[in-house]
């Protein structure tokens, strides 16, 4: 037995620990073991008698929660075993909110709490009713587009001449004539104008976090934004222009596109709205996505990496982004992520939470042995490449020696080498040029 989500031991009951039952109360429930030094073992408590009575009381009176306090023995030494069960109302340790994640205690405060109270009264943001907007403030185009759309992928009927009211009705995106907050996210004119970070920045980086090279911020809908941010990667980004429409394709210096894709769709789909704005960085060899917003309650980054259920942050959001085929029903995004990193020859992709968001990151490695016959290299050419990725230069009498080659053939291969853009010439040694690899763009 080992401390975990659902397990922790003490030595000795302090009341601090009513932090921990507080934790267990509002994540899914736990055993909290007193008499227990860090190690696990047993190593009994003498006020077992007092406890047994005490905290039950104590527990009702300052959680308002039942929790099951049994005494255990083991090798003549007492110890409790406290059983705290799953509440689906929040529960506060003197006006203080925590909740158990992993095998530590996080207190909520702000946006996460206000979060976590909403899921437990029965709500989530996306569902609650935007009371400053109206249908005057909802773009007809992005309404056209997403029928459109919907109609591509055959998840649901919309009659031709359907209004806009109607079609909102009809996505649950209307309560009592007024907006849900998911309607302006979607469908909004101008949704900045009620959630101001809505707005996704770009952001093309050299070495380090501080070499900023140039950046765009891009606002607008969420409609707007699936197909603008493709757009601008196209345009000033990307080295390659990608499809993001179309089936995967896979460029030797690029991204799997059905990676970038999931990427900036979960991104969209499960972001914390009232966070801060969705950041998508590039760097010479790697291309990320960080959105506000943990992952959802009972589902670990390891999950991530296999069928793992479906939990979303904005279940309203994401039933309409089904519907239009933006994505799947099944927790299947990061599977695919890791998929597409896979067939491209490239690094696992890392998928982790991060600075209270979630971060997804794929690597553009262009020296790997399939990546390297993609690009049509013979094999003295892919030897050399792999050298000088294991060694981190290469001569020319080096790739003489590799390839048993002349010192002519050798230089028209380098130069072939640095012509496709993965060696450059770095200066010479003696009468031998030195070549390292070209990383990034």
């Amino acid at each position: 037995m080992a401390e975990s989500q659902n397990i922790e031991w003490k030595e000795n009951w302090r009341d601090e620990h009513l932090k921990l039952i507080c934790g267990f109360a509002n994540a899914s429930g736990g055993k909290l073991l007193i008499g227990l030094d860090d190690k696990g073992k047993v190593t009994g408590i003498n006020n077992h008698n007092r406890l047994l009575e005490e905290l039950p009381n104590k527990f009702r009176d300052v959680l308002g929660v039942y929790a099951e306090v049994n005494l255990q023995e083991e090798n003549n030494k007492y110890y409790l075993e406290i059983l705290v069960p799953r509440y689906d109302v929040p529960i506060s340790v003197r006006g203080k909110y925590y909740v158990r994640t992993g095998s530590t205690l996080q207190e909520l405060k702000g946006l996460a709490l206000n979060e976590f109270i909403l899921k437990r009264t029965g709500k989530t943001w996306d569902d609650n009713p935007e009371q400053r907007a109206s249908i005057d403030d909802i773009d007809e185009s992005s309404i056209k587009q997403f029928i459109k759309d919907a109609r591509i992928a055959k998840r649901i009927n919309v009659e031709d001449n359907i209004s806009i009211p109607n079609l909102l009705k009809k996505m649950r995106l209307l309560e009592d004539s007024h907006l849900k907050r998911a309607a302006i996210v979607l469908f909004g004119k101008d949704p900045g104008k009620f959630y101001p970070n809505m707005a996704v920045k770009i952001g093309k980086f050299g070495e380090t976090d501080a070499d900023l090279k140039f950046h765009e911020v891009l606002e607008g809908n969420l409609v707007q934004l699936k197909d603008g941010i493709g757009e601008m990667l196209n345009a000033k980004f990307f080295i390659h222009p990608v499809n993001f429409k179309g089936i995967q394709r896979v460029e030797i210096d690029e991204y799997p596109v059905a990676a970038v894709r999931e990427m900036i769709l979960n991104a969209l789909v499960h972001r914390n709205y009232m966070g801060a704005p969705t950041q998508i960085r590039l760097y010479g060899n790697n291309f990320n996505v960080w959105n506000d917003g943990s992952l959802p309650e009972g589902i670990s980054e390891e999950d991530l990496k296999k069928a793992h259920p479906s939990k979303p942050r904005n279940p309203l959001l994401a039933d309409v982004c089904f519907k239009a085929g933006y994505i799947d029903s099944w927790g299947r995004g990061t599977i695919k992520i890791i998929e597409a990193c896979k067939e491209a020859g490239l690094p696992e992709p890392v998928l982790k939470e991060e600075q209270g968001g979630f971060l997804s990151k794929v690597f553009k490695d262009r020296f790997t042995e399939d990546q390297l016959k993609k690009a049509g290299l013979d094999e003295r050419q892919i030897e050399a490449i792999l050298y000088t990725k294991k060694y981190g230069e290469i001569t020319n009498a080096r790739y003489q020696k590799i390839g048993n080659v002349s010192k002519a053939t050798a230089t028209r291969h380098l130069k072939e080498l640095e012509d496709k853009g993965l060696l450059k010439n770095i200066g010479t040694r003696g009468s031998s040029a030195i070549y390292k690899l070209r990383v990034g763009s």
